[in-house]
């Protein structure tokens, strides 16, 4: 069956989004959107509210009928409804997991890799090598009270002990769940096997316990894929039936309602399979920052749930430090008055920017929590622990302490930034030297903004399974993901490796669409911006003696590389780059830095 129209929301836990998709002359494109304030808390208490606010925005901008009364047409009746509906959520603050293993790093790291991979947010990892006492952790769990508990450890057919005991605290805690009283916590084993019938026999009166296949049946081999899709359906099942109008609205989509941070990541799992690229994916929100990855075929997701824009926003301060926070301002500022700005942010957690001083320090800031979330993602995303591998001498030498991380900045192919900093940024220029800054990509790596943020919409219809619209539902996700959800920043081009301030580290030749040629000079501690639309552009790029661009070393490269609404940017800074410690220097370099973008416009013309 080929859908004609579609209708997606995601009930976030401020505002419900709405989009309108429709097959445009052979292809799929995004036609309409609108919102309305999510109505899962009082006074309403009934997220269809919110859904049906949302929808009617959208029939007014369409001049479409989609309703009939408090119902969405489905399927398309003449020129009235859509054909399919679908939905996310994480109204009602999300699935809020615990998980516990019994190798804190090993067994308790794959559970938490999969919760995370689900769309959940986890609260605590509990392991028998955690160096909590047993009372510790009953109270800790009966403090916590998660939605949902994932337990595993052991490899099938190993010893019981361990698990079993993991299991007798938990009974011991009987945790009351979060909403709802009247019914059982769900809880996951995805552990031994062999231990299959004792944990029934500790837990199965109490709770509502699944098995599913282990998360780690072997050392060297994790199997994260059942506990995953089993903890959407408990999702479904247990949380969403809990929250109120949640009943209603599964009764109007036609696929499951995923958790949104799941919905996002299936998609960029499913970009990353598709065109064989690696890409990291970062939404940074106004309580949370999620990090997605996928390198060497490996999906991860962080979230750093201390670490947002306005709820959060004290949280950065106080992990990043007043000083790193300031080195991102381009102009001279009291640090109590910084401090009382931030507070402010906190206390009106909604409002946005009024000048351009508040604008630069609110993007000082996420440079900050963008920095930070990175290194908790980098240390999580990592090859599995426990396995013996083989190593080289050479490995040995060039392994750093963090060495075992997946996440390799010269591999990437792709960086997507969403949530409002990146997304609405007054300028793209902005959000580009935010994210370059940030996550300091090496080498060759494109650049992309989720233009509305509707990344969760676009993941969940690629989810769908039913046969008969599963291959239109991914064509629509793909081709709305490439024509109206990213926007193409462009290319950033960064040599890695030592040189002395202001020495000439890249020449680049540049055979622009048009024919015509360009040859760039980059030096030590510059940043050139080149503008070019999204097209290839021939570029032989040549790093200086001992510097890398993706090939090596002192190594050429002749390859295609994109522009974008912003162009090509060739950073010069070095690799990790560090900001003058004098402040009248460091105040002059981001400024020029910023001409160099054209960040702010109106100042450089004034």
């Amino acid at each position: 069956m080929t859908l004609q129209s579609i209708l997606a929301t995601d009930c976030g836990s401020t505002t419900t989004k709405a989009i309108l998709i429709e097959l445009v002359n052979g292809e799929y494109r995004l036609r309409f959107r609108g919102e309305a304030p999510t109505t899962v808390e009082a006074p309403f208490e009934d997220v269809t509210r919110g859904v049906l606010n949302a929808v009617m925005e959208v029939e007014e901008l369409s001049n479409r009928t989609l309703l009939d009364g408090d119902q969405i047409i489905t399927p398309q009746q003449g020129d009235k409804g859509v054909d399919i509906y679908v939905s996310t959520s994480s109204a009602g603050g999300g699935l809020q997991m615990m998980v516990a293993g019994v190798v804190k790093s090993m067994s308790g790291e794959s559970a938490e890799r999969a919760a995370l991979g689900a769309g959940s947010i986890v609260m605590d990892v509990l392991a028998s090598n955690d160096g909590r006492k047993p009372h510790e952790k009953i109270t800790r769990i009966r403090q916590l009270r998660p939605d949902m508990i994932l337990l595993s450890g052991g490899i099938d057919g190993g010893t019981v002990k361990h698990v079993v005991e993991l299991a007798e605290i938990l009974k011991a805690a009987n945790p009351q769940p979060r909403l709802g009283s009247d019914y059982k916590l769900p809880v996951i084993y995805a552990g031994n096997n062999k231990a299959s019938d004792e944990i029934n026999k500790t837990l199965g009166k109490q709770m509502d316990l699944t098995l599913v296949e282990n998360i780690r049946p072997v050392l060297e081999r994790e199997n994260l894929n059942p506990s995953r899709d089993k903890i959407h359906d408990l999702f479904m099942d247990h949380v969403m039936q809990q929250a109120p109008g949640y009943k209603k609205l599964m009764t109007w989509t036609d696929a499951p309602i995923m958790p949104t941070p799941g919905a996002v990541g299936s998609l960029i799992e499913m970009i990353a399979a598709k065109e064989d690229i690696t890409v990291v994916g970062v939404d940074i929100g106004g309580a949370t920052t999620d990090i997605f990855s996928v390198f060497q075929g490996q999906f991860n997701r962080t979230v750093s749930a201390n670490l947002g824009m306005s709820y959060s926003i004290c949280n950065v301060l106080a992990e990043a430090t007043l000083e790193n926070v300031l080195r991102w301002v381009p102009f001279e500022i009291d640090e109590k008055e910084l401090t009382n700005r931030i507070g402010n942010k906190m206390i009106r957690p909604t409002t946005v920017p009024q000048s351009m001083e508040e604008l630069k320090i609110e993007q000082a800031i996420a440079r900050e929590a963008l920095r930070l979330s990175f290194i908790q993602h980098k240390s999580f995303a990592v090859n599995l622990k426990g396995v013996q591998k083989e190593r080289t001498i050479s490995d040995a030498f060039e392994q750093s302490e963090s060495g075992l991380s997946l996440v390799d900045m010269m591999d990437l192919d792709l960086l997507v930034g969403s949530g409002g900093v990146l997304s609405h940024a007054p300028r793209r220029e902005q959000s580009t030297r935010m994210l370059i800054d940030a996550f300091q990509p090496e080498g060759i790596t494109q650049l992309a903004v989720d233009s509305i943020f509707m990344m969760p919409q676009l993941g969940v219809l690629a989810n769908i399974d039913q046969k008969e619209l599963a291959e239109s539902a991914r064509k629509a996700a793909l081709e709305v993901f490439n024509k109206d959800c990213l926007i193409r920043l462009g290319t950033c081009i960064a040599p890695v490796g030592n040189a002395k301030p202001g020495a000439l580290i890249l020449t680049a030749e540049l055979t622009m669409p048009d024919g015509s040629n360009q040859q760039v000079e980059l030096h030590q501690g510059q940043l050139l911006s080149i503008p070019a639309d999204y097209e290839a552009i021939k570029a032989a790029l040549r790093p200086a003696k001992g510097l890398d661009i993706g090939a090596g070393k002192s190594e050429e490269i002749t390859t295609k590389i994109y522009g974008g609404v912003v162009g090509l940017v060739f950073d010069g800074r070095g690799r990790p780059f560090n900001l003058p410690v004098e402040k009248d220097k460091r105040i002059e370099d981001l400024t020029t830095w910023s001409n160099a973008m054209n960040e702010y416009p109106l100042e450089s013309a004034a």
